[in-house]
């Protein structure tokens, strides 16, 4: 069961999160360098700031705002450790730094030296591994758009798959561009498209190359409306060998989309 969060908070209902919160927990607690790792978008620098909330922040890559982190703050976070630019220099900085340090990596770039700095690793699994996260995940990304769109109603999810191939990062940004076109005109949908084709057009074949945006999507929902090929070329005024050769033009986009 998923507890209530807020701006620090770390969603965790897998067990695989569940595990990683209960470690983050205990480094709530004790005077201990910890470790985070996984791909871009699992969490790392959300459980970071769950467990140290009020640490500097900062990118591995800015060698100067970090040196004078670590020998100013008492607690600091450091993202993206494999992207620093001298790493040795950093880990000396760290030993000698008397602050509470979290860092984070898309992997262990280095298992002497992060058992050297950290008692403690947290690795972080992709979302497709943690559906049940993803869950929990599309329930606060839908809170967060409501919110700041000013929407009131409750957001529609319909039968989209949920994007996890950057993570929590391409499922937020999935929960807010489905927000933003729920309710959304077709006059708005045709400036929108405008908008597209004023930058696109330009070559002596435009309307066949760009047939597709309105094709693929038609076709898409008419299948998944009518469930087959007959009663959407029905529906469509269209004959049946006709719709199949516009499903065979438009297939790489049908699936796309």
């Amino acid at each position: 069961m998923a507890a209530a969060v807020d701006v620090t908070s770390f969603l965790a209902t897998s067990s695989t999160s569940t595990e990683a919160l209960k470690s983050a927990n205990l480094l709530k607690t004790i005077f201990l360098n910890s470790f985070i790792y996984g791909d871009k978008g699992v969490g790392k620098t959300t459980l970071a700031r769950y467990i140290l909330p009020n640490a500097s922040i900062i990118e591995a890559k800015n060698s100067d705002e970090l040196s004078t982190a670590l020998k100013s703050s008492s607690e600091v976070i450091i993202t993206n450790i494999e992207h620093s630019p001298n790493i040795a220099t950093l880990i000396e900085q760290i030993n000698l730094s008397s602050a509470k340090i979290i860092i984070t990596a898309s992997y262990i770039f280095s298992q002497d030296s992060i058992d050297e700095l950290c008692g403690v690793k947290i690795f972080l699994s992709p979302l497709k591994e943690r559906p049940e996260d993803v869950e929990l995940l599309i329930e606060s990304f839908k809170n967060e758009a409501k919110k700041i769109l000013g929407i009131s109603q409750d957001i529609d999810r319909g039968s989209f798959i949920a994007d996890t191939s950057q993570n929590a990062i391409s499922l937020r940004r999935q929960i807010f561009f489905h927000s933003m076109l729920q309710g959304v005109s077709d006059k708005e949908i045709m400036h929108l498209t405008q908008g597209y084709l004023f930058e696109k057009l330009g070559s002596k074949n435009d309307y066949k190359e760009f047939l597709y945006l309105y094709e693929a999507p038609l076709i898409k929902s008419g299948l998944k409306k009518f469930k087959s090929q007959l009663q959407l070329a029905d529906r469509l005024g269209l004959n049946r060998n006709t719709l199949r050769k516009k499903i065979a033009d438009n297939k790489k986009y049908i699936e796309e989309i």
